[in-house]
Formats: structure tokens, C-alpha cells, sequence
């Protein structure tokens, strides 16, 4: 099997971004919507959806835990924040950011069964706790039409792929491989360098960032970005890409500027616009 290609700027020349019109307004950046909060982890849901909003998304929606709905939507005022049900509000929406500081256990089975079973084409981008839910729906998963960003480290893709961490360590582009395939969905696996594939083969491999990206929160901004620019119309591959290299771009400007570890994953979304505009 061919060896990975490099992740950096030249390669995504070859993946670029659906192009914004100066006449446009937020409605034709679309609407991200994301699906991700606890009680214990609030913050979660608010480093997702700033960071859909930083990779150009229009509008946000976030559905959150009704204990902390009023809170969030307070730290972010550019969203509109629910409790209850997001099956009402998938739809509508162009992408769907989730699993960011959920809880495991059955109201999440359920939710996940709900969300597959729903009927809507728009694309996914699945985190943290929902991906020890995707093993016993692999069907669904698989089925799913409107394409699936699957953003697991190294323990979570153990839970993907039903083995041992160990081996996901010592072969991260065969796991990524082996679970683009499965699940028919473009794959990620972060760590020090960090594997995507995709289901017909191509592999990419990213070297960038540093170790200060290991940090608390760092994870919920990467799949915040690649919902958000979901939401503007790229393709699975292409948002996963793109969110990959501007969440390690940043930190390695971050670690220029603040230090090789102690940045915050709050500030990690914020250098984005920027990177965008330059690229």
C-alpha cells in the first residue's frame, strides 16, 4: 500500500475550500450545529462551537445538557443554545459537530441510534464519548449519506476498531485505515503525528503542531473546525484536512509566541481567521 502523503500547505491546493461570496450573507456559510456538553464539561460544547464559528461557519446551534444551556449560552452570544432533543434541529443543519464532553452510557446509545435512524444527508463529525457508541451501529454508520469525520486518539480508536491500544500506537496509519474502511467514513488518529485515510485508500500523514496541542480542550476545537467548515460546503476529507492543518498551525504559532506547552486551548481557535486568509 502507498505511504501517506504529507499534510501541508502544498497539498491543499488540491483540496480547496468551497469559495465565499462577497454578496453572500451567513445563511450561505451554513448552520453548524453542535451536539456536546455536560454538566461536568460545559466547556466542551463552547470550544467546538467557537471554533465552527473561526472556520467561517454562518450560524451556530448548540444542544446541549439543560443544566448548563443558560451558562453557555451566555459565553457564547453568537449561538443559539437548546436543551432537549437535537434530532429537531439536524435537518436544518449543514453539518453536525458531535460528542464533545458527553457522558457515555445508554441516553447516548440512544441518541446516537436517533441520529442515525433520522433520515437527514448532512455531514458528521463524531467525537470523544460517541465513539465507543459506533462499534455496536457499524451498519448505520456505514449507511450513513451524508458523510462521516471520525476523530478518535489512540484509546478511542482501540474502542473503534474492538483491540488493544497498544497496537493503534505502534501502527496508526494501519488503524486509520483499517477504520476508514469499516466504517466507510474518513478517519483520524491523533498523536504525535497524526494519520488521516479516507474509505477508497488515500492517506495522509501531518507533522506539525507540537506537543502544547496535547492539552485539555485541544481536541473539542479540532472537531469544532472540521464541523465549521463542513458547514461552508467542503467535503468530509476536505474539512478534515483543512481542520487538521489550521488546528496544528496554530500551535506551532502558539508555541512561538506563549511557549512549547502551556497555550490554551481557547486560544488555539482564535489564530484561525487569520491562517484562512493567508492560505
Amino acid at each position: 500500500m502507498s505511504e501517506p502523503a504529507a499534510l501541508d500547505a502544498d497539498l491543499l491546493r488540491a483540496f480547496p475550500l468551497p469559495s465565499l461570496s462577497e454578496e453572500g450573507d451567513k445563511e450561505d456559510r451554513g448552520r453548524a450545529l453542535v451536539i456536546a456538553g455536560s454538566p461536568e464539561v460545559p466547556g466542551a460544547a463552547i470550544l467546538a462551537g467557537v471554533a465552527a464559528l473561526r472556520a467561517g461557519a454562518g450560524k451556530l446551534q448548540i444542544v446541549t445538557d439543560a443544566a448548563v444551556a443558560a451558562a453557555i449560552g451566555v459565553a457564547v452570544p453568537e449561538a443559539r443554545v437548546m436543551s432537549g432533543s437535537p434530532l429537531d434541529y439536524v435537518a436544518d443543519a449543514q453539518s453536525v459537530t458531535f460528542g464533545c464532553g458527553m457522558d457515555h452510557g445508554p441516553a447516548l446509545d440512544r441518541l446516537l441510534a436517533g441520529l442515525l435512524d433520522c433520515g437527514a444527508e448532512v455531514p458528521l463529525a463524531l467525537d470523544a464519548a460517541v465513539l465507543g457508541c459506533l462499534a455496536k451501529v457499524e451498519a448505520k454508520v456505514r449507511a450513513w449519506p451524508g458523510g462521516i469525520t471520525l476523530l478518535p486518539h489512540p484509546g478511542e480508536m482501540a474502542r473503534l476498531l474492538e483491540c488493544d491500544a497498544e497496537g493503534v500506537e505502534i501502527d496508526p496509519l494501519g488503524a486509520v485505515r483499517r477504520a476508514a474502511e469499516r466504517y466507510r467514513a474518513v478517519a483520524l488518529v491523533k498523536g504525535r503525528y497524526s494519520f488521516i485515510a479516507a474509505p477508497d485508500g488515500r492517506a495522509f500523514r501531518f507533522e506539525g503542531g507540537g506537543i502544547g496541542l496535547a492539552t485539555s480542550g485541544s481536541g473539542d476545537v479540532l472537531a469544532g473546525l472540521v464541523g465549521g467548515l463542513a458547514a461552508r460546503g467542503a467535503d468530509p476529507l476536505t474539512a478534515t484536512l483543512w481542520g487538521v492543518w489550521l488546528h496544528g498551525e496554530a500551535g506551532r504559532i502558539l508555541t512561538q509566541r506563549v511557549g512549547r506547552v502551556g497555550f490554551l486551548a481557547r486560544e488555539i481557535a482564535d489564530l484561525v481567521p487569520g491562517l484562512l486568509s493567508k492560505a
